[in-house]
């Protein structure tokens, strides 16, 4: 295997330093000159008519400098759908509706004017429940719709599912269940919002998504009355994101709208109540699902009904089907398959992307229907995936073209480190179980363009300055990017900074979403660097009397391949540029739009240009006479193309496996009359240090052409299988099935007891 001085080498993240010593600025460290202090005010009641507003009291308050209700910029709508108001006027259709707002010279004076604001509301009959929300007569969140259904064209077919069912000579059907639960970033959402004396907008956030929400913001300039402004976004360090920050939310408008009124800065953090239920969490499903195979263990169909709580209004976690559909049609070898989903509105918090974006609620229903299929049909587990694990080579159902794919060697490593052979099938409270993946890995275009921009600096002194549109949420994407460019540049990771933080300085990139940022942000800093290299041989070839094609750069040298004694330090080559015939400046920009493709109508196309492969495999034990659940042991294998950076990749699969852990065994948003009932970390049943199982990340490397340097996305997959894996060994533990997450204890005893009755 070729052998690298940066990539592939286990190098700390850039950024550590400034974190572990408290330099790092986030948004709830930044402070401006005359700045305000944002608060809102919100609901009281799920679905009510709001009979009127009086905001005197707060309004006479000493330190406030404006109170504003939904009357102001009443035009202006934001989400998905343009369904959400920032401030609602009219009616509120969820407890997180912002009906006021206070501008004041301190957040506690901020607060006590929000108490002085005295709103009369009219309840409203409200509904919780999608199912009863279908249901004709239920309460219209949004009458002007007539109905409560999302008319998004969620379907997807291929193949002859009727024929394919008559072919079976096995078939399992069940219903899956998956709960709300939200990303709990340590860092709570935050912004400033500045108006300089031309009206141009500079907004100060932590979003993951820059340049979408600069056209966002744009957009709501216009809406003001103020076209053709300048919007500016300067990102402060995230304190974690997991698609929490993939669109804008009603409180950055707010502060806009509240800093375009009082002429000042406007700042509004949230506090770590309002985290949990003014922001959007993973939508929660039900779905039913059948899939049959042969007596051989071929999968002939796999047919799936899902209904997603869209919540009041529409943000991203409406587009979740799309990515459902990618594991339902394509994760193993399935001719035939048919697929509807629907989003439906009720009163409830709406939703928003978290990680794996609708993969894992999929993934759980699929790889838990198929262990039932493994069972009646008399086949391992194991055997049964291998036996319809995707190949290189393959192109799925959906259009997808699948280039390097590791699944088996990913079963293999599990099956050998958890001695599947030697500890499967005891059914004495210890078990084990597996689930695999698949997910985007080289992009995924889900708006038109899925590019990113990267323009490259060199100076005098061989020092490097990428600015990149990518964006850096935690996940080391500056570490990794400055990794590649390194390497194309023959410099030290250390000469190499990198900016990400400005859209005045930095070019446009669609989002940190999609795990997209080292395969596409690595190919557009790969594209740029190659030129500056092409720039350097090319001046050095001159100087050193070699053909550019025999020189090479290591080590802050160019050097010829052919004859050692011919090398020049990188430093000489670039202050010579400067007095060469015309001058040349070390600089180049390169934009990566990679090869993939939108879905058509039908929801075929190659939505990826590589696909990210695993599987994770668990032990557990199961007290039968508790129902607790432990984790003995965790793996987790992943195809990752090639590992730029074992370590921080290795980071990527313990953290995203132990989200998995959470989502599997504690994690769920309680919601009573569609007011959250446990929105706090004592309550919300997180996992901490002392939950955390033995977990061993497996790197299964199998080098993509499209890849830079070979590399696929990552940041995403480690958490969609866990679930599965986890409610497949409680299975073999102790032969109960679990089908609605989370696995709690109660859950496990409860059918623990109903299976002795049944014996």
């Amino acid at each position: 295997m070729e052998w690298f001085l940066t990539v592939g080498q286990r190098i700390p993240k850039k950024d550590a330093p400034l974190k572990a010593t408290g330099n790092a600025l986030y948004i709830q460290d930044l402070r401006l000159p005359g700045m305000l202090h944002g608060k809102i005010l919100y609901s009281r009641y799920p679905h009510a008519k709001i009979l009127n507003i009086d905001t005197s009291k707060a309004e006479r308050l000493p330190g406030v400098k404006a109170v504003m209700t939904g009357s102001f910029a009443s035009a202006l709508r934001i989400g998905f759908m343009k369904d959400n108001p920032p401030l609602k006027s009219g009616k509120v259709c969820s407890m997180r509706d912002e009906v006021a707002a206070v501008a004041a010279t301190t957040p506690e004076i901020a607060d006590e004017a929000l108490g002085l604001i005295d709103v009369q509301y009219e309840e409203l009959s409200a509904v919780f429940d999608p199912i009863e929300a279908m249901k004709e007569g239920a309460p219209l969140i949004h009458e002007e719709l007539g109905s409560n259904i999302l008319k998004l064209p969620w379907r997807f077919i291929a193949g002859d599912v009727e024929q394919a069912k008559k072919d079976a000579a096995y078939i399992v059907e069940n219903t899956y269940t998956t709960p709300w639960v939200t990303h709990c970033c340590l860092g709570t959402s935050g912004c400033i919002a500045a108006f300089d004396i031309n009206n141009d907008l500079t907004m100060y956030s932590n979003t993951q998504i820059p340049s979408l929400a600069q056209k966002d913001y744009v957009d709501a300039l216009g809406a003001l009355g103020l076209k053709n402004k300048k919007v500016r976004v300067v990102q402060s360090f995230i304190g974690g994101a997991f698609g929490s920050k993939l669109d804008t939310y009603s409180y950055e408008y707010i502060a806009m709208l509240l800093a375009f009124k009082t002429r000042k800065p406007v700042k509004i953090v949230f506090s770590r109540e309002e985290e949990f239920f003014a922001t959007s969490p993973r939508q929660c499903t039900i779905t039913r699902i059948s899939q049959g195979c042969t007596r051989e263990g071929a999968l002939t169909f796999r047919e799936m009904e899902m209904i997603l709580d869209n919540g009041a209004y529409t943000s991203w976690g409406a587009t979740t089907p799309s990515v459902m559909m990618l594991p339902i049609s394509s994760l193993y070898k399935v001719p035939s398959i048919k697929y509807t989903a629907q989003c439906v509105y009720t009163n409830n918090t709406y939703s928003q992307a978290m990680r794996g974006y609708g993969n894992p609620q999929a993934t759980f229903a699929i790889e838990s229907s198929l262990d039932q299929l493994a069972e009646i049909a008399g086949i391992d587990p194991l055997e049964f995936r291998r036996k319809n694990a995707n190949e290189p080579g393959e192109i799925t159902p959906q259009g997808f073209r699948i280039t390097t794919c590791g699944l088996k060697d990913c079963m293999d490593e599990v099956a050998s480190r958890l001695d599947w052979t030697g500890k499967r099938g005891r059914n004495k409270g210890r078990g084990v179980g597996m689930a695999s993946l698949i997910h985007v890995g080289g992009g995924a275009r889900v708006y038109k363009s899925d590019g990113c921009g990267t323009i490259i600096k060199m100076d005098d002194f061989g020092k490097v300055d990428v600015f990149t549109g990518a964006t850096d949420m935690g996940q080391g994407s500056e570490t990794v990017i400055a990794q590649m460019v390194a390497e194309t540049l023959g410099v030290g990771i250390e000469d190499v900074t990198v900016i990400n933080n400005d859209t005045d300085a930095c070019p446009w990139d669609v989002g940190a979403h999609a795990s997209r940022t080292t395969f596409v942000a690595g190919n557009a800093a790969l594209g740029a660097a190659r030129k500056i290299r092409d720039h350097l041989l090319e001046i050095a070839a001159k100087v050193l009397d070699e053909n550019p094609e025999n020189l090479d750069i290591k080590k802050g040298a160019i050097f010829s391949t052919k004859d050692k004694e011919k090398n020049i330090a990188i430093g000489k080559i670039l202050r010579s540029a400067h007095y060469s015939a015309h001058g040349k400046m070390m600089m180049a920009d390169y934009f990566y739009d990679p090869p993939n493709e939108n879905f058509d109508r039908d929801f075929k196309g190659n939505l990826s240009v590589s696909y990210a492969y695993g599987t994770h495999g668990v032990e557990v034990e199961v007290d039968r006479e508790t129902g607790q659940v432990t984790v003995l042991k965790y793996i987790a294998a992943h195809d990752v193309g090639r590992a730029i950076n074992p370590m921080l990749l290795e980071g990527q699969i313990y953290g995203a496996g132990l989200m998995g852990l959470g989502y599997a065994l504690g994690e769920k948003m309680i919601f009573e009359k569609g007011k959250l009932r446990n929105g706090n970390f004592l309550d919300y049943k997180l996992l901490t240090a002392k939950d955390v199982p033995p977990v061993e990340a497996v790197i299964v490397e199998t080098i993509d052409k499209d890849g830079p340097f070979g590399a696929k996305g990552i940041g995403e997959p480690g958490l969609v299988p866990t679930a599965p894996a986890i409610a497949n060994a409680i299975y073999d533990a102790v032969g109960v099935r679990i089908t609605d997450l989370p696995i709690t204890a109660e859950k496990v005893l409860k059918a623990l007891k109903e299976k002795e009755k049944r014996t």
